[in-house]
């Protein structure tokens, strides 16, 4: 089986919702460069370039040696993608409550449902 980066990334992108949320990623990320969002640099910045890596023809391990190197972009994919959801949706939960609050409502518990 010939392991390629564009079926590693049809893979990824598939987890769970991934491409419904690539515009709130951009959108997260604007708002976050713009200083509107508060979020750690790090959480935003070591996912994105997670996916960097994995879409680079720059490998630590070569992918012609076929399975550590496709196995050292599956590990960063592992890592990567759930960490950058969870922080959309922590972003969408911080955009409805800035959204919907006022001084009345304040939105303090909620349940993401996928």
């Amino acid at each position: 089986m010939k392991y390629s980066k564009i079926n590693l990334a049809k893979q990824a992108i598939s987890h769970k919702g991934f491409v419904k949320k690539i515009p709130d990623i951009f959108r997260m990320v604007n708002m976050w460069r713009k200083g509107e969002y508060p979020v750690k640099s790090m959480d935003l910045i070591l996912p994105l370039i997670g996916l960097l890596y994995v879409l680079s023809p720059i490998d630590i391990i070569p992918d012609f040696i076929i399975v550590a190197g496709v196995l050292d972009d599956i590990a960063v994919l592992s890592l990567a993608i759930p960490k950058l959801i969870r922080e959309v949706d922590k972003f969408l939960l911080w955009e409805a409550e800035k959204k919907h609050s006022t001084e009345s409502s304040k939105i303090i518990d909620a349940e993401i449902i996928k």
